[in-house]
Formats: C-alpha cells, structure tokens, sequence
C-alpha cells in the first residue's frame, strides 16, 4: 500500500515546477479533491440502486422504464379474452416485469435508475468546487457526502468557527476566506454557521455543577448589547474552579442587564440551584470589587461557610494608581510589607507602620486597605500551601483578558445568543491550551482536608 502511495505521488508530481500547479485554482489538491467527492457521491448512488454505472441490470431497468413510456398496451389482455395455462403461468406480476419482458432483458421490482448530474458549487478549503451530483429517476438519492441544501464541505466550517472564536470581526472573516481559500461568503452564511453551537452552549449554561469546590475564582465582563434598538451594558459573570482534575478547572458564565448587590445573589442563587452546596474560598478578580458593591455580602449569604478573599494583585495596582512615578518603587516595597508577612499581626503592624509614613501624602492608600482589611487578609488564616493557590486571581484574569480580545472586535451585540455564542467559543478556545498541571494543587488540596474534614468529603 504504501509503494503504491509513493508510486502515485511520483506519477502525480513528475511534471511539477510550481507550487501554483498544486495548490492553485486548477492545482492538483483541487482537481483531487473534485474527483475524490465525485467517486464519494458516485459510490453512495451505486449502494443507494444496489448496482453500479454500466451494469447491465441498471441498463435493463433504464431500457425498460423507456419502452413502459413508449410500449402501446396488449390490447387483448386489456379486453380480458381467456388467457392459456401457459399464459398464465408466464404472466407477470406486475406492470414493471411486463415492460422487462417485453424488453427480454432481466429488470428489478423497483423502476430507478440514473438520471445524470446536476452542478453544484460548494466551499473547501481550497476554495470553491463545482461538483457534479448525481441524480436518480424516482428523485429518492439523499448524498451523504455533500447533504441536499448544504454549500460547504466537512471541515470549512470549521475554520469560520475557529476564527470567530479567536475575536476576528465577520468582515475580518469575509476577508480572510476571501484572501486565503478565495471564496466569498455572506455575513448571513457566517452567522448561521456560528449559530450552530447556540444548542451546546444552552446545554453548557444548564448543565448540572458539583457540590462542592475548594477554589473558585469569581468575575465580571461587561459587554454592549443592543436590546429594542438600545444599546445596553450588561455583564457576563466568570467563576473559574481549581480543580486537581483538570488542568485549570471549569468555567462557568451568565448575563444579567446590571451589577449590584441585587445582581450578584442572583449570580450565587443559580449556582447554588445548579447544584454547588459549599465553596471553600472564593476569589474575587479586580471587576468583582473595583465598584461593583454587594458581591462579598452575596457570597457569604447564599454560602454562609464561605471565605472571601480579595486579590491583592489589584489592590497594589490600585493604590499605586495616583503615585507619581519616583514614589511608585518605594510605596510598592513598602506595601510588600503588609501582604508579604508571615502572620496577620505582622501585617497589622506593618500597615500601620506605612500609614504613618505615607499618610501625609498618600492618604487614600492606607484608608483602601483599611476598609477592605477583613477579605484582604484571608490568607493569613491559611498554611502556605493554600496561599499561594488564591494568593492572586492571575488565573481569572488571564480568562478574562483572553475573552476581551473577543468582546472588544465588536463594538455591541445584537442579542443575548451573539454575547454567549462569542463567550462560549473563547472559552472552549482558551482551556484548549490549559494543560499544564496547576502548581502547589496537590499540597494544598492535604491541607483543606486537614482543616475541613467532613466538607472535603463531598468533593
């Protein structure tokens, strides 16, 4: 098999000079791939009559189906005289092995045969192939190969889903096929080819969730979306779960019209109504505290056992915001002081060691930690181990700026199904390439089995 493969490239490849004779319009991978669907199609007709072009019995039915046309009746059988025992006897069943008969060829029950081709332009990924599509006379062949109505060949779409997924506008897309597989597509054809995924992400937003995660990391997007002609805000919840099983864990995400404390029970109802009875630790990204009030209060309400912990990342980034650039290295040591200690009471101390130095100047940074103290410092109620696992929500952010590339190529949504069919297709996209082991699981996962025992056991 393999001899006869390279065999063929040889023969194939004997009069190449160009890369223009194999992947050009009449190149070779095209010619190849019409010939190869036509076989396709060709075969599937032969499997669908039960014999193939040619064969004689295909040629008796065809004869005799023309000869039923054309036959003029036997008048004396229709004026019903007596038939002979022999005539009896060699009576046929039915009209179709009368015509065969008459024909004195062999012919099948069934009357079909091949009724030549029809043209059919359909997209690959070397552009645009007309296809001859067989026909049959009863106009019952449904080709597998390339389905009645459909203009694209298996893995064409394909491509336009993969680059939505990516953030590339649908000119962006009309473009690229255009330049790359010169094909032109309609907006309308890249629409409905995306709209093809709207089942799974119903099914991904309904699915049930576990009942119980160690870590999961909560934030927020908000996305323009058009609503009776009116652009709207809106945001799109994230949670992230770490989990020893996947690479970086599940995601889950919802769209509701506004954020507020109102917006976030709702946001912590339905994961607990989709299955979640206890959450460990969540952490809350920058969007999730940056003005969104009411989002710690939801949490510990509908999970009353759970710890918030805010991420420190950005509230160094935070207090950093309005220092000028001489200053920003030193506040930044000091600031390491407080978050980098060992226990809360060095913190403590060290924050108020930082007060009294900065306060003349800076005196919004002091009063920014003091005021979110309490879901700051979290950690400290933990070993190192699970520090450094919610230590910072690099993870979510990561996510989260993954999906703005998506977001920020369209300027408003049309509809809730465009927000979550962007979402959905970057967050397949983006956890595709998480398969690293996530650092310090493993360690951590001991310690909460030590500190929480009998809630451990649910997970």
């Amino acid at each position: 098999m393999k001899e006869s493969t390279e065999v063929l490239l040889d023969e194939l490849l004997k009069d190449y000079q160009t890369p223009e004779q194999i992947l050009g319009e009449n190149g070779i991978l095209k010619q190849l791939t019409k010939r190869l669907a036509e076989r396709a199609l060709q075969a599937e007709m032969t499997h669908h009559l039960g014999y193939a072009k040619h064969d004689y019995q295909g040629k008796a039915q065809k004869d005799t189906l023309d000869d039923f046309i054309n036959h003029e009746p036997n008048n004396d059988l229709l004026e019903g005289e007596p038939r002979s025992d022999e005539d009896e006897n060699t009576q046929p069943s039915t009209i179709s092995e009368e015509t065969a008969m008459l024909a004195g060829k062999p012919a099948r029950k069934k009357g079909n045969a091949r009724n030549g081709t029809t043209k059919k332009t359909v997209r690959t990924d070397f552009g645009e192939l007309q296809l001859d599509i067989p026909r049959d006379r009863n106009g019952s062949f449904e080709p597998q190969f390339v389905k009645k109505h459909e203009r694209t060949l298996n893995g064409f779409d394909d491509k336009v889903i993969s680059l939505y997924s990516r953030g590339m506008s649908t000119r962006d897309i009309q473009a690229h096929l255009k330049e790359i597989y010169g094909v032109d597509v309609s907006s309308t054809f890249i629409s409905t080819v995306t709209d093809s995924v709207l089942d799974e992400v119903k099914q991904w937003q309904q699915r049930p969730l576990e009942s119980v995660y160690p870590v999961v990391y909560l934030d927020g997007l908000v996305v323009k979306n058009r609503e009776e002609g009116i652009a709207h805000n809106k945001c799109v919840y994230l949670a992230l779960e770490h989990s020893s099983r996947l690479a970086l864990g599940r995601s889950d995400a919802s769209l509701f019209p506004r954020s507020g404390a109102k917006f976030w029970l709702s946001v912590m109802n339905e994961l607990k109504n989709r299955g979640v009875n206890d959450i460990f630790i969540a952490c809350l990204a920058k969007q999730c505290f940056s003005g969104l009030k009411g989002f710690p209060e939801a949490i510990e309400t509908v999970f009353p056992k759970t710890k918030v912990q805010l991420c420190i990342v950005h509230q160094v980034r935070n207090s950093l915001k309005y220092v000028s650039y001489k200053q920003r290295k030193e506040i930044a040591t000091d600031l390491k002081t407080i978050y980098g200690a060992d226990t809360l009471a060095e913190a403590e101390d060290n924050l108020l060691a930082f007060a009294e130095k900065w306060d003349g100047e800076h005196p919004q940074i002091s009063k920014s930690w003091q005021e979110n103290w309490g879901r700051l410092t979290t950690f400290f109620d933990y070993p190192k181990d699970i520090r450094r696992v919610i230590y910072t929500t690099n993870t979510i952010e990561s996510l989260n700026a993954s999906l703005r590339k998506v977001t920020s190529t369209k300027k408003t949504f049309p509809n809730d199904d465009a927000v979550f069919k962007a979402i959905y297709m970057a967050l397949i996209n983006t956890m595709q390439k998480w398969t690293m082991p996530i650092q310090n699981w493993k360690p951590a996962m001991r310690q909460f089995v030590m500190l929480y025992g009998h809630r451990v056991e649910g997970y």
